[in-house]
């Protein structure tokens, strides 16, 4: 159905020279232009009739090329962590609690020091203008209408400049360190001036991991499309080679000797706050603290680093008990429902970040796509936390749920 209306233009384009006399052409138009109102019609009906999040997916696939669609889907080397950082989540079951007042439920909460609707935020999705003409600004724009926290890519199609001036909004900006420190310290001081409010680094990418799908379609960026951020920079391009483009790039440019003393350099260059994305340790979130992170984000990349690294929703209690409450814990990583917000909630997670949901639905359905996106996902964490009897957020606890490496469970004390 995507595809109705591409198709009427091109029966139209391909007929009109086909015509004897102008009221023949007149009348075909007229036609057309009842087919296109159908079509129309046909494509508003098939949005309106999308239910979940991962129906958005469905659609996706048929409509972006096979380049884009699995460079946006695919995982690394066997992809056994794609999978568990869906299939993890079904381990983990409600307790809920009855009889309890839920007719007002409130999920608001704060996000360091920034009040925001839902503790529901957008990750940062590289190259969003392969998915719609209109990237991550479209993105940007339904974060807002959402009342929460959009997160840029540095390789976004859309500069930090561009995006800010899209609509007021709280944004983050996700940064990969190059090689070139000067280049690495004007990216953060234009995304300061452009009124972003925390930088997110990440942590887990010294090489691009082997991401074979990427590597059998050649994957590159469109000549069309360019790295926003970079424009006007002699940084090289993504272009076509014999492996992956973004992987070729990425071993030119990331700074692969990137540690923690690195941390502490980017807050001698900014006042805002850096978030360590990546972490899945104890280990490494003692020592994120230690380098003084403002946050930090389990994540295991969308499962396109190191594969058989557990699920984010696995190694989040790990980090939260280490991290000890001196820093907020945030998740990404396989969020597709609601009940998966709550349990990420129930596990000690401040909130979530959602990539892949965001851009298969820009590529569906722009900016009103990512508007529903995030829309439906609220609705559904407001209907588990009123059939789990939570008023607030701060009233889920561990207590409401139950997960299979709990056994033998110690039962609360009444």
């Amino acid at each position: 159905m995507c595809y109705v209306i591409t198709s009427l233009s091109n029966v139209i384009i391909s007929t009109l020279f086909t015509f004897s006399s102008l009221s023949t052409l007149s009348r075909f138009l007229e036609t057309a232009k009842d087919n296109f109102v159908f079509a129309e019609n046909i494509v508003e009906k098939e949005m309106e009739m999308i239910t979940n999040v991962s129906e958005y997916e469905v659609i996706a696939k048929e409509k972006l090329p096979k380049m884009v669609y699995d460079y946006y889907a695919s995982g690394a080397e066997d992809q056994w962590t794609l999978k568990e950082n869906r299939n993890a989540f079904s381990r983990i079951l409600f307790r809920p609690r009855i009889l309890i007042d839920v007719s007002k439920i409130n999920m608001m909460t704060t996000i360091l020091g920034f009040r925001i609707s839902m503790p529901i935020m957008v990750a940062p999705t590289a190259m969003q203008k392969m998915a719609h003409p209109e990237g991550e600004c479209a993105t940007a724009r339904a974060a807002s209408d959402a009342g929460t926290i959009m997160t840029l890519s540095t390789y976004a199609n859309s500069s930090v400049e561009e995006v800010a001036s899209t609509r007021s909004g709280i944004r983050f900006f996700q940064l990969y360190v190059h090689k070139d420190r000067n280049l690495v310290a004007q990216l953060v001081r234009r995304a300061e001036r452009a009124g972003f409010k925390a930088i997110a680094l990440t942590a887990d990418t010294p090489r691009l991991g082997r991401r074979e799908a990427d590597i059998k379609n050649r994957f590159n960026l469109p000549p069309y499309l360019t790295l926003k951020n970079f424009e006007g920079l002699d940084l090289g391009k993504i272009d076509k080679t014999d492996d992956s483009g973004l992987a070729s790039y990425a071993a030119n440019q990331i700074d692969q000797s990137l540690s923690w003393k690195d941390v502490k350099w980017l807050q001698t260059i900014t006042s805002l706050p850096i978030l360590v994305k990546g972490v899945l340790t104890a280990e490494d979130t003692k020592l994120a603290i230690e380098a003084g992170a403002a946050g930090i984000i389990v994540s295991n990349h969308g499962a396109r680093q190191l594969d058989y690294v557990p699920a984010t929703i696995m190694a989040l209690e790990e980090v939260v008990k280490a991290a000890q409450g001196k820093v907020p814990v945030f998740l990404d990583g396989g969020v597709r429902r609601g009940t998966d917000v709550f349990k990420a909630l129930a596990l000690g997670a401040s909130g979530v970040f959602i990539g892949r949901p965001v851009v298969f639905a820009l590529a569906v359905d722009g900016e009103a796509g990512v508007r529903k996106v995030l829309q439906m996902l609220h609705d559904e964490l407001e209907l588990t936390m009123a059939l789990s009897g939570c008023r607030s957020l701060k009233e889920i606890t561990r207590n409401h749920v139950v997960a299979d490496w709990d056994h033998p469970r110690v039962l609360p004390r009444l």
